[in-house]
């Protein structure tokens, strides 16, 4: 089983650019196998779970090349293109994907199964297979989890589904389906969630209408090949940023070319009300979606009573900013974030239990945590902690050997893999000292 070996250090600086977004690579490849033509992505994120999605398509009959292993070109075969897979659809670690491509094979005219990792076999998946059974779609899910199995030829109705959790997996899911619907498909959400779906699927042509948390597809009869620039993946980014507030030297960490959907930067939003020192520098756009360079500067942070609106637009920055948390003077308090019991491990739970083995005070909540920071001296003691085979578990407490007494060891952690490749080189060559055993 590999394992990070993260030693106390004091000091990052420099300049660095991280991986491209993952949300939006797996979107690039669907949609452009979808697309009518060729079309072409650059800044594609080489991870292992992007890789799930693009063997995928190639199963379903879409050619696809990659030059270099962050671009990719697809020759898109059309909506009514695609082609039963010779074998079940192995989505290893990706939430993403495994929920994706539920929404894009409900609607197809073959039968496909959709299987996964021990992680991911056991993530809920009830929450999507229900809005496409109410559009017509035969899901059926194994006690609610996967394997996937989904049968073909099943004709799609519009239908207009209330959300009772804002999760864009679910969102961009339905709307997939909603490409092949015989009416317009309406999806609300009860909060504001990503919207990589529908910024993509504007740029390919397709008729959408968003009003305030509703949003509506119509089905269109083509999709148009594109261009596609993906912006550095500001969850890969979120661990960086942290780190600079926390340990940054003269002028600190300057980071290029990330991604600021605005629907995604809710951590920035936390982190400058605890105090944090960010500009934002360059700000333009990348095709559909916003970009910048940012500028972290070493803060005093100071607890707070994180927002209930931030929550949905900073639920995967949340492992790190537990991390801030417990360096900012004060209690840090996190409501409504149930979510992250549900991710690729429990999040909560998981947090908790390296926060006891490393001595920061806290208490769990049902619904996410209390911590009592440490703003003086060492925040974290040492030890061995376990990140569960969740890669944002195992980025956080790499981070959290800035403020530590002592070592810390992450075991379980081959899943970064799955999102940011390279990520202890990266770390490394900034300061951090990261090394893998």
């Amino acid at each position: 089983m590999r394992k990070f070996d993260a030693r106390p250090a004091r000091r990052v600086f420099g300049t660095l650019t991280v991986p491209g977004d993952k949300s939006i690579s797996h979107r690039a490849l669907i949609l452009s196998g979808l697309a009518e033509g060729p079309s072409c992505v650059n800044g594609f994120l080489p991870s292992e779970d992007c890789l799930r999605s693009l063997a995928a398509m190639r199963a379903l009959g879409v050619r696809i090349e990659q030059p270099h292993p962050t671009e990719v070109r697809i020759h898109g075969v059309g909506l009514r293109g695609l082609k039963a897979a010779p074998h079940a659809l192995d989505m290893g670690n990706a939430g993403t994907a495994i929920r994706l491509f539920t929404g894009l094979l409900a609607a197809q005219a073959f039968s496909s199964r959709l299987i996964g990792d021990e992680s991911l076999m056991s993530r809920p998946m009830e929450r999507v297979a229900k809005p496409l059974r109410e559009m017509g779609a035969l899901v059926r899910t194994h006690d609610g989890k996967p394997p996937v199995d989904i049968e073909g030829g099943r004709r799609l109705h519009g239908i207009e589904y209330r959300m009772p959790v804002a999760s864009a997996q679910v969102k961009s899911a339905i709307l997939l389906a909603g490409l092949y619907a015989d009416g317009p498909t309406t999806v609300i959400a009860p909060a504001v969630c990503r919207d990589h779906s529908e910024r993509m699927l504007l740029s390919c042509g397709v008729r959408l209408e968003s009003r305030g948390l509703s949003t509506t597809i119509h089905p269109p009869e083509r999709l148009a090949a594109q261009q596609i620039e993906v912006p550095g993946d500001f969850s890969s980014a979120a661990f960086f940023i942290v780190a600079g507030l926390l340990g940054g030297a003269g002028d600190g960490l300057l980071l290029h070319n990330v991604g600021l959907n605005p629907t995604r930067t809710g951590l920035l939003d936390i982190l400058r009300g605890m105090g944090a020192d960010i500009e934002i520098l360059n700000l333009r756009n990348s095709g559909a979606e916003p970009v910048a360079d940012l500028r972290v500067r070493a803060s005093a942070l100071k607890g707070v009573a994180v927002p209930a609106a931030l929550v949905p637009l900073a639920i995967d920055e949340f492992p790190v900013l537990f991390i801030a948390a417990a360096c900012a003077a004060g209690q840090t308090v996190i409501t409504g974030a149930e979510e992250l019991r549900v991710k690729e491990s429990d999040r909560i739970a998981a947090m908790s239990a390296g926060f006891k083995t490393l001595g920061v005070e806290h208490c769990v909540t049902p619904d996410g945590m209390r911590i009592e920071g440490r703003a003086a001296g060492p925040a974290f003691g040492g030890g061995e902690v376990d990140a569960l085979g969740d890669h944002r578990i195992a980025m956080a407490f790499s981070v959290a050997s800035l403020r530590a007494a002592q070592s810390i060891g992450i075991r379980d952690v081959a899943n970064v893999a799955t999102s940011f490749p390279g990520f202890v080189e990266l770390a490394r060559s900034v300061g951090l000292d990261v090394a893998v055993s």
